[in-house]
């Protein structure tokens, strides 16, 4: 297979490609705690039951391992957090002002982060275990 150019990247069966993002792992220390706070979050549920140190949240709707939608997985891996760390999610609100204060009262934190263009769309927060994601208006769009 040839490389394809961003256009022709799809992920799908049908086009030739065979991979598409399944889950995004997320390493954290307290697991009940990032669990809670992620089913909370996102209305998320366990796609089994979790062991100690492994849990993969899906969407409610998913209907098993290959249904449509990322899933979250997090896993205890005894090493601290990267700062900053190098990846993170961009989670889409209609009503971002709202969805800020609930998660803020779920447990996540305001990043002190100067970074901020002045027409910025979005704020930078941490769940429970310093992984950081963005909550982005796109009630405009």
């Amino acid at each position: 297979m040839s490389v394809a150019g961003a256009s022709d990247v799809g992920g799908r069966e049908d086009d030739g490609l065979m991979l598409s993002i399944g889950s995004i792992v997320l390493t954290v220390e307290d697991l009940p705690r990032a669990r809670a706070f992620w089913q909370a979050a996102l209305g998320y549920v366990d796609r089994s039951e979790p062991s100690d140190d492994w849990v993969i949240l899906d969407p409610p709707d998913k209907g098993g391992w290959n249904g449509p939608g990322a899933s979250i997985a997090l896993s205890v891996t005894g090493y601290p957090q990267h700062y900053p760390p190098r990846l993170h999610l961009d989670l889409y609100a209609d009503d971002q002002a709202a969805e800020i204060e609930r998660l803020l009262a779920l447990g996540a934190h305001e990043v002190d982060w100067h970074g901020y263009p002045d027409d910025a769309d979005y704020v930078v927060l941490e769940d429970t275990e310093g992984n950081r994601f963005c909550v982005v208006d796109v009630s405009g769009r």
